[in-house]
Order: C-alpha cells, then sequence, then structure tokens
C-alpha cells in the first residue's frame, strides 16, 4: 500500500513543528515535487523558489508563524511558503485570474503579513513590525527573507543602519545565491556557524566583553580588534557585525540538520539584531534549472520530464527587441551614446547593446536612484545616456529625475519598458503612473510609441534631442510586425499625426492602443458616424493645433491612453479649458485605466476591463453622443462587426 505523502498532513506551519528531521528533509523533497509540477503548469518564477525549499520548511519549523513576523524580500521566492501555509490546493492557480499571486499579498493570507513585489523592502518593513511590536510590549520573532542580488539596493543598508538602536529582537536572512559574497559553504564553514551561534560562545563573548571594560585601555582594544579579527577571517562577517548585527554564516541553506539548529539558536539570542548568511543554488533539486543560465529564474509553462518551456508561436519582435536594435543603430552613429541598466539587461533589451559596445554598458544592480543619477552625471559631461528602466522600477528613481534631471534640464534619455498593464505579475508591475508622474515635470518630452516603427523613430528622437530629459514608453509582448527603416527619421517634438480622416467624432490615441482605437473607428463608420483617428505620439509637450483641431471639427472628442487616472487627458482636458473649448458644447472624455489596482489576468482580460479594448472605445464614443448602440443596429439593420 503506498504511503500517504507526509505534505498531505500539513495544513498549516503549525503542523511542521514536531516533525523529525528525516521528515523535514522528506518532506522538503514533496514541496519542491509540488512546486515544479504547479508552475509547470501556470508559468512565473522557478529558480528562486527551488532555491529556498529547504530554508523555508527549516523557518516554518522553527518559528511560531504567523504569531512570528516572516517577511520575504521581492516575493518571487515564496511559492514553497504558499505550499505550507494553506494554499497547496490553490498553488495551480498561481498568476491566473482569480487565482494566487506570483509574489506575497497581505488579503491572501495572514502567513503573508507584508506584500512585496520590488526589491531591497524586507528589512524596512521588518524594522517597523519591530518597533510596533517593542512598543506594544510584545515578544514574537520578526524574520525577513532578503536575496543577495536585493542588497545592492541602498533602502536595504539604510535599514540596517538603524536597526541596532531601534531594536533587537530581529533576524535577517540574507540568501546568498549567485553574487558569491562569500567563499563556497562547507563542513568548516557549516560548524563555525553553528558554533558561533551557540549559547556557550556567546556565553565567553559576554564574559569577554566584561573583561575587556575593566582592562587597561591598550590592552582592551587589542582584545576588541581581534575579536572583530577573528570573527571577520572565520565568516567574512565584519561589515555586519559593524552595522550592530550579530554575523551568522556562512550556512548551507540545503542542509537542514545545520539549518535548524543554526535558526534555534538565532532566536535565541536577544541583545542585537542578529544576520543569518545562507548560501543556496537557484534551482536546486531539478536538473534542467540546475543547468540553465538563468536557472530557470522565470518561467513559462514547461515539460517537467525534459524541462522544456512552451515556445510562442514564432511572430514579430517584443517591443523591447526593437528597443535594444534600435539603441544599437544609434550608438553605431554616435560614439557618446550610452545605456544603463538597473539589474536588468536582458530583461530590458539592453544585452545586444552590451554585445555591440561592453565598454558603453553600465548595469547598476538594483539601484534605480543611482542609476538615474550616474545618468545625470553622464548626460551633464556630454554623453547621451539611455536609463531604460521597467516603469513600474522608474518609479523607486523619481525624486532622482526631478531633482537631479529635471531641474537641471539635463538630457537624460529614458526607455520606459512595461509600460501599461502586464498580465501576470499584476498591480505591482503595472506601469500605470508614468505618463502622469513625468509628464508634470516642466521641461520633459514624453513620448508613447503606438508600433515598432513608432518606437524606432521616438528612439532616433531621443538621441537627436539635447535640449533636456525625455522618455519614450513602449508596452510589454510583441510588436505588430511592420517594417522599420533602415535608419528612422526623428519626430518633430510635440507633434502628432492624423492617421484617419473623418467629421463626427475624434478618437485620439496615446501609446501602444491605437490599433484597438482604429478598429474602434471601423466599429463606429460601419454604424454611419463618421471617425477621426489621430496619434497624439506626445503626451508632454502636447500638439496643441492637433487638438485645438480636433475639438473644433467634431462634436466628440475621446482620449485613448494606456495609464492611470491624471495623465494624457488630463493634459488635454487642461488644455481644452485654457482654451475655453469645454464651454462650445465639445463632448469630450477621457478613457484611462480605472481608478484602481488592477488584480492579474491576461493582458486581453485587463485591457477589456479597463474599457480600453476596441469595443470600450466604441461604447464611450456612443454614450458621449447619447447613442444606445442595440438600437442604432436595429435602426440601420447592421451587425455589429
Amino acid at each position: 500500500m503506498r504511503e500517504t505523502p507526509l505534505l498531505d498532513r500539513i495544513q498549516t506551519p503549525a503542523d511542521m513543528r514536531f516533525l523529525e528531521r528525516e521528515e523535514l528533509t522528506q518532506l522538503a523533497g514533496e514541496v519542491r515535487d509540488t512546486m515544479i509540477d504547479a508552475v509547470s503548469v501556470t508559468g512565473g518564477h522557478l529558480g528562486a523558489g527551488l532555491g529556498v525549499v529547504e530554508l523555508t520548511v527549516a523557518l516554518h519549523h522553527v518559528f511560531d508563524t504567523p504569531n512570528d513576523i516572516l517577511i520575504w524580500d521581492v516575493g518571487h521566492q515564496a511559492y514553497p511558503h504558499k505550499i505550507l501555509t494553506g494554499r497547496r490546493d490553490r498553488i495551480r492557480t498561481l498568476r491566473q485570474a482569480n487565482g494566487l499571486s506570483g509574489f506575497t499579498k497581505r488579503s491572501e493570507s495572514v502567513y503573508d503579513p507584508f506584500g512585496a513585489a520590488h526589491a531591497a523592502t524586507s528589512i524596512s518593513a521588518a524594522l517597523g513590525f519591530c518597533v510596533a511590536r517593542d512598543l506594544k510590549g510584545e515578544s514574537n520573532h520578526v524574520i525577513a527573507v532578503i536575496g543577495d542580488g536585493s542588497m545592492t539596493a541602498g533602502m536595504a543598508y539604510e535599514a540596517m543602519n538603524i536597526a541596532a538602536s531601534s531594536t533587537k529582537r530581529l533576524i535577517v536572512i540574507l540568501n546568498d545565491n549567485d553574487m558569491s559574497i562569500a567563499p563556497p559553504v562547507g563542513a568548516m564553514s557549516n560548524y563555525f556557524a553553528r558554533l558561533l551561534s551557540g549559547r556557550s560562545f556567546l556565553s565567553l563573548r559576554k564574559a569577554a566583553k566584561k573583561m575587556i571594560e575593566v582592562w587597561p585601555l591598550p590592552l582592551a582594544d587589542a582584545a576588541r580588534k581581534a575579536d572583530e579579527f577573528a570573527r571577520g577571517m572565520v565568516q567574512g562577517g565584519t561589515f555586519f557585525e559593524e552595522l550592530g548585527f550579530h554575523y551568522i554564516g556562512v550556512v548551507d541553506g540545503h542542509d537542514l540538520d545545520t539549518l535548524v539548529p543554526i535558526l534555534r539558536n538565532a532566536s535565541e539570542i536577544d541583545h542585537k539584531p542578529v544576520l543569518v548568511h545562507v548560501r543556496t543554488q537557484k534551482g536546486k533539486g531539478y536538473a534542467p534549472a540546475e543547468s540553465a543560465a538563468d536557472k530557470y529564474h522565470g518561467v513559462s509553462k514547461f515539460n517537467v520530464i525534459t524541462g522544456e518551456q512552451q515556445k510562442a508561436p514564432a511572430g514579430p519582435p517584443s517591443y523591447t527587441k526593437v528597443f535594444g536594435d534600435s539603441l544599437v543603430h544609434e550608438a553605431r552613429k554616435d560614439s557618446r551614446v550610452v545605456a544603463i541598466t538597473a539589474a536588468m539587461p536582458t530583461g530590458t533589451g539592453l544585452d545586444v547593446f552590451e554585445a555591440a559596445f561592453p565598454d558603453r554598458m553600465f548595469d547598476v544592480g538594483i539601484a534605480e536612484q543611482h542609476a538615474v543619477t550616474f545618468a545625470a552625471g553622464l548626460a551633464a559631461d556630454g554623453m547621451k545616456p539611455f536609463a531604460a528602466i521597467y516603469s513600474t522600477f522608474l518609479q523607486r528613481g523619481y525624486d532622482q529625475v526631478v531633482h537631479d534631471v529635471a531641474i537641471q534640464k539635463l538630457p537624460v534619455r529614458f526607455a520606459i519598458d512595461r509600460a501599461g498593464l502586464v498580465g501576470a505579475d499584476g498591480a505591482t508591475h503595472a506601469g500605470s503612473f508614468d505618463i502622469g508622474f513625468l509628464g508634470a515635470l516642466p521641461g520633459f518630452v514624453m513620448m508613447g510609441a503606438a508600433d515598432e516603427v513608432e518606437l524606432a523613430r521616438m528612439v532616433a528622437t531621443c538621441a537627436a534631442y539635447d535640449d533636456g530629459p525625455s522618455g519614450v514608453r513602449y508596452p510589454r509582448g510583441e510588436a505588430l510586425g511592420l517594417a522599420i527603416p533602415a535608419d528612422p527619421a526623428p519626430l518633430e517634438i510635440g507633434k502628432g499625426r492624423i492617421v484617419r480622416e473623418g467629421t463626427k467624432i475624434a478618437l485620439l490615441s496615446f501609446g501602444a492602443r491605437l490599433s484597438d482605437t482604429l478598429r474602434a473607428a471601423d466599429r463606429l463608420n460601419a454604424m454611419g458616424l463618421s471617425t477621426t483617428v489621430a496619434d497624439a505620439r506626445f503626451a508632454k509637450p502636447i500638439d496643441e493645433d492637433l487638438v485645438r483641431r480636433l475639438a473644433r471639427e467634431h462634436e466628440v472628442l475621446i482620449t485613448i491612453e494606456e495609464g492611470a487616472v491624471g495623465g494624457f487627458g488630463a493634459f488635454v482636458l487642461h488644455f481644452l479649458a485654457k482654451e475655453g473649448a469645454l464651454d462650445k458644447g465639445l463632448r469630450i472624455r477621457t478613457l484611462t485605466l480605472p481608478d484602481r489596482f488592477q488584480d492579474q489576468a491576461s493582458p486581453a482580460a485587463m485591457i477589456a476591463e479597463a474599457g480600453l479594448d476596441s469595443q470600450g472605445i466604441q461604447a464611450a464614443a456612443l454614450g458621449a453622443l447619447g447613442l444606445d448602440e442595440a438600437a442604432l443596429h436595429a435602426a440601420s439593420g447592421l451587425v455589429r462587426a
């Protein structure tokens, strides 16, 4: 008779507390298998989660979650955590509509005390939980798990810098899986980590410190330096010790016989915050992931046996690829063109630039603030920097965009990838706000690409424009398959274009919704409603002549943008109000993303929900005219296209 899987007995982490060490190893294997099976169906982040399976099991075994607060930095490695915290039955809904989030999410579970999807927030949040706990007189533990990549972000050190003076019972787990911060782990490293986290060693250090306090000053200084030097030589933890943390490491993150006692020891240290340096292998336990260059960081659906990922049918290049190729083209013409990314060389398409111009490509790590000001310094000395940053991550560098770039009128060029909705990654990664927050800045030239030809021309426009900062936004996913000119010509700053002429309704699109706008115009024209379609190209400066003409010559003006309230439509309204056009009977509607954070779904479903597909645009135009679509069709005998 087949033995019931151990995982079937785990409904909550409380069921793990009394498991034997061998059972924990078995449980880790079952969690790993469950995760591989689920992600093979849903796609998502795989490698990072595989690397923390044993760590996740150990943490929930040792600590009393959810009473003890466990915060995962970024959250993309939290799939094993979700399996062990009552969400196993829904794990195949990861990143699907109405399913589990691909990141931690407060509204999803009490075991997700803090939502995260951007890097380096965990220690700051954990410190907040610690101080709240201390003020309330409680005694639970707070644990933050942060990856070595996230430790390239300054925010992590800002939190650690004040942690020791703010609280004592805080445990930071540094999950080192890629950057080789420390030497490879092994038996001796694990031995020292276990020794130095134990009560005997701590008692010895405390006794030594008391002796140092009464020794003559020269002898005391020598003893302190010897203690610091010895710990630094054994562990490499002097830096964290200087920040006020008790450092334990380096620990094999896949060895439960080592992890469990060390975490128990760490939980008993109450005189200062603790940092446990754990070394893990991304993709651990799944051969295709272990052998892949990216360790299967993010995958589409795949065959569990072979690891082969499901490939989409061959189609047009992605907008990201078009940007990368276009920038290489501009760099060949001008040696001053340089590229900057914040830990996303492949994601932003700059891998092709790096291959062509390795000495002009700069990856600054997860440090968007630094990336922006670094670009400002380059621009101030005559270079032509392109900072390629996802819209959602550019938010992290906004003060630098304002203070270091815009105020100084420096010609930094921003390539704003993933602008608009992003489907399965949900609200945390949607590029919803860049039109508004960049368009609000004096002198900022803000463009939106309707297709790949426009994107290539906008890259050329940025390269040619030296009078101040500029940016071009473009969506995730495939372009339209249009032929790009060999040498795309720059656009005239602040000038849009008429794509189709009509007389009654004007549809003014900014950015990637132009195709749906044209389809909506087809529907409206088929109903006998003559429709003009215009591509704004620029949100700032807007084409005042174009907007003025559309308002003067049409009964209805609809603006369309894949961005939040307060963006392009607001800029148009502001201009028309100043012109007095709103007093002359013009019926105007602004179509934007809804004024809420949209949950994950397919991109098409999210666009339809926002009313930005062709049917939504058509409905908005009919509504502005006070017309009922069904009645119009009945009267005209037309069948809906």
